[in-house]
């Protein structure tokens, strides 16, 4: 990849993405792989820009998850304690059955966009 740099490395929470593909689409073609995931991401329910990164703000902060769980956390929003614990199966920290709870019950406060 000549001439091309990464400048910054962040995860982003898919509802941004979707954004992110859709303004691009208002002016340029999109190729094979940015219409995949643009039907992709379109396909599931999502919480909106503004209250993804609210939700990330509150786990970084009130549960003390990394960045990237949260963004987790928040693109697959999972339902009850056993969808928690998938996303929590391969990260080194283990996360008690309280902090998990106080997950969900953030979740609950924010609307899902349909």
């Amino acid at each position: 990849m000549i001439g091309k740099n990464v400048l910054k490395k962040e995860e982003i929470p898919g509802v941004e993405v979707k954004e992110a593909i859709e303004e691009f689409s208002e002016e340029y073609e999109l190729n094979y792989e940015q219409n995949v995931t643009l039907n992709h991401l379109a396909r599931f329910p999502r919480y909106s820009c503004e209250d993804a990164e609210k939700i990330i703000a509150e786990l970084e902060e009130k549960v003390g998850l990394r960045r990237k769980v949260a963004v987790h956390i928040v693109d697959l929003i999972p339902q009850d304690l056993s969808d928690l614990r998938l996303i929590f199966a391969k990260e080194p920290m283990q996360v008690d059955k309280d902090k998990m709870q106080d997950i969900l019950d953030i979740l609950d406060q924010y609307p899902i966009d349909e």
